[in-house]
């Protein structure tokens, strides 16, 4: 498949940095679409796997960034992105001039804009597209993205971010993708809890899951977490809670989202206090050694099946 752009058909050359449990799906995706992806990645099976999918390995941040007309990251916290960008031979000194820039990871609003910033200063066209629809989305090609930018670099980015998913929303100015982000999984993590704090009631008064599923998802309690993810075996089977909560999307990357957007609302004076004790409870939950599992585990913790210690 080939990227539209405008008129033109583009077969562009895209680093893409961090190759993880997305990103190496995600490149996969960019590489199906008959791009050339250099990637680099500090695990070596990582570079293994895009090597073994026909992608290019590259020794460094730098290596991998050289000549690119794209360059795509998606790396675990602000402190990455930003030296990944602006260190000393990395991307913002290897990337062809003008090169579009892609930042998928989920990091603080501030980081974004500082990068963006210092993107902007350089000549480069700059996005934040965070994505939500987990690994399966990613693999997929189903995944949603945010993005945070200004017209002219979205509709850059949009070719290519409509090759790694399907949804493709443009929320603003830069730094608007990652509030989406952080905004959405407050909203997650909140009515996860919910949902697993009725059915723990409910079996605590006798009422049967299914039976509180059939009323809830089609009444005033439907949600997503309700009835795409419900938290207990047996009424969705796709759910996690019938894989023994093998993520999915994990409790420590729900935990790291609520902190993210508590420290947002702090620093922009937001009252988010549903938000709060969502951060606390899940930070309790993988204080236990849960942090692996599904976020839907946590209702285990509110059922009284695993200790909060």
């Amino acid at each position: 498949m080939n990227n539209h752009y405008g008129r033109r058909t583009i077969m562009s050359r895209i680093a893409f940095i961090g190759l993880g449990n997305m990103g190496l799906p995600m490149a996969r995706n960019l590489l199906k679409a008959g791009h050339t992806v250099v990637g680099f990645d500090l695990a070596p099976q990582s570079l293994a796997a895009l090597a073994e999918a026909g992608g290019v390995i590259a020794g460094s941040v730098g290596d991998a960034a050289s000549g690119a007309d794209v360059v795509v990251t998606m790396l675990p916290a602000g402190r990455h992105v930003r030296g990944v960008y602006e260190d000393a031979g990395n991307v913002f000194d290897t990337a062809a001039p003008g090169a579009l820039l892609i930042d998928s990871s989920t990091i603080d609003v501030d980081s974004a804009r500082a990068v963006a910033a210092a993107a902007a200063a350089r000549g480069f066209a700059m996005v934040d597209a965070p994505v939500s629809g987990g690994t399966g989305g990613a693999a997929a090609g189903t995944l949603t993205f945010m993005v945070g930018g200004s017209d002219e670099a979205m509709e850059r980015a949009r070719p290519y971010l409509s090759q790694m998913g399907k949804t493709v929303v443009h929320t603003g100015g830069p730094g608007t993708g990652q509030a989406a982000k952080i905004c959405n999984n407050m909203i997650l993590g909140i009515s996860m809890i919910a949902v697993s704090e009725a059915f723990a009631l409910a079996d605590k008064l006798g009422l049967d899951r299914q039976k509180l599923f059939d009323v809830s998802s089609t009444s005033s309690g439907q949600c997503w977490s309700l009835t795409t993810y419900c938290p207990v075996p047996g009424p969705v089977p796709t759910s996690p809670a019938n894989r023994d909560y093998a993520p999915g999307f994990a409790v420590d990357m729900m935990l790291k989202d609520l902190k993210l957007a508590q420290a947002a609302a702090a620093s922009s004076g937001a009252a988010t206090p549903l938000g709060a004790n969502a951060a606390a409870l899940y930070a309790l939950f993988a204080a236990a050694g849960n942090g692996h599992l599904d976020f839907s585990a946590i209702v285990k913790m509110l059922g009284g099946e695993v200790s909060r210690r």
